[in-house]
């Protein structure tokens, strides 16, 4: 029963952050043409993560990103099995945020999905793996230490909106898989097509942030 809430609490924050920030991205018109509604989607994605670090944060952790519970498998502050029943709950989470989304504003939207930049699938994978790599750091440097619990979910917020002021300008900004895969899934065209780079690339950044916090804090 421990384990479901768990689950259950992913799938909910995953569901808020695609409805919500996406939702956000889609009703700005987050563009650089627009940048009231740029720094708009940044801080909905970043406060949304304020929200549910501090609502589901004592049930599950609030990972609701596979790329932040690839780091904590990789740091063992995660087990396998619960590994892979975060990861199915936060994509079913992000799909079905993307329904609810979609029943507002249509496929034609967009719904946030993310872009190669220029088209280029090499400059699109390392940015996300930089942009990744410093938010799962951030995450695991955070969350090392009890006395930073009162304020660790406002610095992981504020980090997720420092990466997508620079992101959204390259790829709209993912950082996490299954907050790609749930508005690809309906968006479709082009969008459904690159999403394995919006998959691949938050897990190698994540995983490298993991190995990385390892060898830096090896005593």
């Amino acid at each position: 029963m421990k384990a479901l809430k768990k689950y259950v609490a992913e799938c909910l924050g995953t569901f808020v952050l695609v409805f919500f920030a996406c939702g956000a991205a889609v009703v700005t018109k987050c563009s650089t043409d627009n940048y009231a509604g740029y720094l708009l989607t940044a801080l909905a994605f970043g406060l949304v993560i304020v929200g549910m670090a501090y609502s589901i944060g004592n049930v599950s952790g609030c990972h609701i990103n596979p790329a932040v519970s690839l780091a904590m498998l990789i740091t063992k502050k995660l087990s396998l099995k619960d590994f892979i029943g975060y990861v199915l709950a936060q994509f079913i989470g992000a799909i079905a945020g993307a329904a609810l989304l979609m029943l507002f504003v249509g496929k034609d939207s967009g719904l946030g999905t993310n872009g190669l930049f220029e088209g280029n699938v090499w400059l699109s994978l390392l940015i996300e793996v930089v942009l990744t790599f410093v938010f799962v750091y951030v995450i695991l440097g955070v969350t090392s230490k009890k006395e930073n619990g009162a304020v660790a979910g406002l610095v992981i917020g504020l980090t997720l909106t420092l990466v997508h002021i620079l992101g959204i300008y390259f790829t709209g900004t993912s950082v996490n898989p299954a907050r790609s895969f749930g508005p690809a899934l309906f968006a479709g065209g082009e969008a459904l097509k690159n999403v394995w780079v919006f998959i691949l690339a938050p897990l190698v950044g994540g995983a490298l942030a993991a190995v990385v916090f390892k060898v830096l804090n090896k005593e």
